[in-house]
């Protein structure tokens, strides 16, 4: 095969290309269509439905009463679920900030307080005490609760593990809060 023959063929394979971009090109000016503004089929009430079902949300999140939900939590389940955060916290009178800062006597404590550990700008911002309450909810879902904080973590949603963990966070303390 000499030079020339492979020439054609390559001449054949680019034409074929250009000739197929060529086509869509030219079909695409000959039957344009104009994409509506508004939808054709517009569903009524949606955002409604959305944001009362976030509003009844928040509603059942607020009215927990914190006495029942830590009633049924335990300090050895709480220990085992607590494992999921010694990732990154560590639980110890003398420890050290790890990933997270060190959570001794954390039930108490205003959030973002250790002088040493570099919390995020939301926390610093948020500067509430850390009370049972508190902690409750958020242990759901941190990021949700605080918006724009540092820590991943999905959050807890069996109430026994959150009100578990609660339990032995407090226990690990100087001085445990008594519980409501």
């Amino acid at each position: 095969m000499d030079s020339f023959e492979i020439n054609k063929i390559i001449a054949a394979v680019l034409l074929t290309a250009l000739l197929i971009i060529g086509i869509g090109k030219f079909t695409d000016i000959l039957f344009h269509v104009d994409k509506p503004k508004q939808s054709a089929y517009k569903v009524e009430g949606l955002e409604k439905a959305v944001s009362s079902a976030e509003q009844e949300k928040t509603k059942i999140e607020e009215k927990v009463d914190i006495s029942k939900l830590l009633a049924m939590g335990d300090l050895a389940h709480g220990e085992k679920v607590f494992k999921k955060c010694s990732a990154c916290h560590m639980i110890a009178s003398d420890g050290k900030n790890m990933i997270g800062p060190n959570l001794w006597s954390v039930i108490g404590r205003q959030a973002g307080s250790i002088g040493d550990y570099k919390y995020s700008k939301a926390m610093v911002a948020y500067g509430k005490n850390w009370s049972f309450e508190e902690m409750n909810a958020y242990l759901i879902k941190p990021q949700a609760y605080i918006k724009g904080t540092k820590m991943a973590f999905a959050g807890l949603r069996k109430e026994k593990d959150r009100a578990s963990v609660i339990i032995y966070m407090n226990s690990k303390s100087s001085s445990p809060k008594s519980l409501p």
